[in-house]
């Protein structure tokens, strides 16, 4: 089969454009959740959209499935390859084609890095809003198809909200467009529905995004807090008071002491939990808004308080929090970070759960969260040459999961299904539902060729999950009883 493909593939693209040798094709058996990997049968790098179209039209003639690759910091295993199918790099698109100031737009290639567009749009004076913690590294075309956020996604939005257009292929190779470059677009919203739908739906090349002015002046408040549920009342008191800070992250005092020994940021090791809160606009506005800010902090019980009055000092402030995760990797052989969400008033509890859980599965965890919008990133820390530790630290982060679905969230915030929440999905859909998005799955790629068996779940797949669950006494959602 694979000399068939290649064969193929030599037809349409140089042979320098593909890999097919062990040796070759093992830097991309995994993404960013290096727990599960697997060697795909050829890795194409196509170098213009033409040869992206003919290998998709290939691949498709052929009955093979196609799984689309941006940087691979994805951490839900989104990008992990299929064992009899072709791994299709966007690596080389990596050119931002049009800045213009006037529109406040940016059109980039797939491959761009995030990061890049702000330094490109710098000297307009104008930035990309949505910054991972990965922004140095992953690609736009992750971001589209994660529907990715950051620490500032409260105030300006996720992906979605930011991006005007999407172009690409579907898996026939026929050259679709999604949204427009104006502020609405005729029909049904199809630009909401190719955002997050984690490479399933189509192959972006090409995306319009939203650029917005650099604010005159940003400021960030350090809060320390000596009880996990002052902090998480302090979040939801801050947006019930009628503010949208720029920025509301918080981190517990595990997590601290991780990013502290890592990049010196002047954290408060004596703290349970610490909040990030930044104002940023006009001089006056951050000021107000700073004022407004201590003041629901401290009624909130902070037991101290640092307010920026620097730039460096600020970005010193964010240097811990968006190193979270090589922190992490530090003081861990691997780790595993899990990405739900819960409604804002239930940050104590779901933090209290996952302190049982920690004895229960024997495992540690350090939690960083983007607060103001519910967001959970808990980091398992475990060995993975561990078998035993492996399935611990599964059946954790599922527990995680279905946590967060009891208490009113979902299983994912930014990182996506993929591989790694496919059990969980079971737990918040019923098969009803699921079958509407194979529906959806289906219009678009009738024989399920782009990135096949992830994000949803088959019913067969639920049914085993839920006996399996059943046979260990670990039921602990309703909606898995019915198995």
């Amino acid at each position: 089969m694979q000399s068939k493909v290649v064969a193929a593939l030599l037809e349409v693209v140089p042979k320098h454009a593909l890999l097919w040798h062990d040796e070759d094709t093992t830097p991309f058996e995994c993404d960013g959740l290096t727990a599960y990997r697997q060697r795909p049968m050829v890795v194409a790098l196509p170098e213009t959209y033409e040869q992206v179209q003919a290998i998709l039209k290939s691949c498709h003639a052929m009955g093979v499935p196609v799984v689309a690759r941006g940087a691979g910091t994805g951490l839900s295993g989104g990008a992990m390859p299929h064992a009899t199918g072709v791994t299709l790099s966007l690596a080389k698109f990596n050119k931002i084609l049009k800045l213009d100031a006037k529109s406040r737009t940016a059109v980039v290639q797939g491959g761009v890095r995030n990061l890049a567009i702000s330094e490109a749009a710098a000297p307009l004076g104008l930035y990309y809003a949505p910054d991972p913690s990965s922004q140095i590294a992953c690609t736009i075309g992750g971001n589209v198809a994660e529907n990715s956020g950051g620490v500032h996604c409260l105030k300006y939005g996720l992906t979605v909200h930011n991006v005007l257009k999407v172009k690409g292929f579907t898996v026939e190779g026929e050259e679709v467009e999604f949204g427009s470059d104006a502020l609405d677009a005729s029909g049904y919203d199809l630009l909401s529905l190719i955002v997050g739908s984690e490479g399933m739906l189509a192959v972006t090349t090409e995306v319009t995004v939203k650029l917005i002015p650099k604010p005159q002046l940003a400021r960030c408040i350090m809060a320390s807090f000596d009880d996990i549920r002052k902090a998480g009342d302090a979040v939801a008191a801050v947006i019930a008071a009628g503010i949208i800070p720029a920025g509301l992250e918080m981190m517990d005092k595990p997590m601290t002491a991780a990013v502290e020994d890592y990049v010196h940021a002047g954290y408060d090791l004596t703290a349970e939990a610490i909040l990030l809160c930044e104002s940023d606009g006009t001089p006056e506005e951050v000021e107000e808004e700073i004022g407004r800010m201590t003041q629901v902090l401290t009624s909130c019980g902070a037991s101290a308080i640092a307010i920026s009055q620097s730039e460096a000092e600020r970005l010193r402030f964010w240097s811990g929090r968006k190193n979270a995760f090589p922190a992490s990797g530090r003081i861990s052989p691997d780790y595993m970070c899990m990405d739900s969400t819960i409604p804002r008033k239930r940050l104590a509890d779901i933090l209290i759960a996952i302190a049982e859980m920690e004895k229960k599965y024997l495992l540690r965890c350090a939690n960083v969260f983007h607060a103001g919008d519910g967001n959970l990133h808990p980091l398992i820390l475990f060995d993975a040459n561990d078998s035993d530790q492996l399935h611990r630290c599964e059946l954790f982060g599922a527990d995680i999961l279905e946590t967060s679905v009891a208490m009113g969230g979902s299983v994912t915030g930014e990182h996506g299904v993929g591989i790694e929440k496919l059990n969980s999905m079971c737990v918040q859909f019923n098969a009803v539902e699921n079958e509407q998005m194979f529906g959806v799955k289906r219009a678009f790629d009738p024989q399920s060729l782009l990135n096949p068996g992830k994000v949803i779940p088959t019913l067969q797949r639920c049914a085993e999950y839920g006996k399996m669950l059943v046979r260990g006494g670990a039921i602990s959602h309703p909606e898995l009883e019915r198995f």
